[in-house]
């Protein structure tokens, strides 16, 4: 049962009348709110609404404060689990050198491998952004160069003077796949070999 963050407690809650859930979860019934806080005092627990909605609404016995702690300890747990995709940038030139892209390339890679996006752009100067043509082939051979672990996200287009492409990490659905084909050609070559071992 998902139990909200902040529950009302003990004398918060002003209804007359509760249905009681032991701290194990065993229904103990509906009886009025003084029975229940008794009861909670009594096992030396909290009684906490859990379900306002409910008629009668829900309460449950509880070590509140262990509560509050196992939630916390929980999102702190998710949060460390998330990963933030970072979008770096790798910024080209029409007329880069083959050395500079098989630099730049290694780099994206880097940063793809890693889980990132990247960014790759080309600022067009003076009348090079006549021949924009250069630039796309530039950023097409550079999206050639790391095909292998990424896609391409956004085609290389123009904005204003840049022209922009990003290129995400591929996606594990295709290396699922690629993995599943591998497993496959493997289970053949298994079956072809004790095939003619017979």
């Amino acid at each position: 049962m998902e139990i909200a963050t902040e529950l009302m407690i003990n004398e918060e809650i002003r209804d007359r009348e509760v249905r009681v859930i032991g701290e194990n979860g065993d229904q103990l019934g509906v009886m009025s709110i003084q029975q229940a806080l008794a009861l909670a005092e009594e096992q030396g627990l909290d009684l906490a609404k859990i379900q306002p909605q409910a008629h009668p609404p829900v309460c449950k016995l509880l070590d509140y404060d262990k509560y509050r702690y196992e939630q916390a300890k929980r999102e702190r747990e998710n949060r460390k689990n998330q990963r933030v995709v970072e979008i770096k940038e790798v910024q080209l030139s029409a007329t880069i050198e083959e050395n500079d892209v098989n630099t730049k390339a290694k780099m994206a890679i880097r940063f793809l491998e890693g889980g990132d996006k990247v960014k790759v752009s080309i600022r067009f100067r003076g009348r090079q952004i006549t021949h924009s043509e250069i630039g796309r082939k530039v950023m097409e051979d550079f999206a050639d160069r790391c095909k292998d672990v990424s896609m391409v996200e956004r085609r290389p287009a123009l904005d204003g003077r840049n022209m922009i492409m990003i290129l995400a990490p591929k996606a594990a659905k295709a290396s699922f796949a690629e993995r599943k084909a591998k497993k496959e050609a493997q289970a053949r070559e298994t079956a072809a070999t004790q095939e003619q071992q017979k």
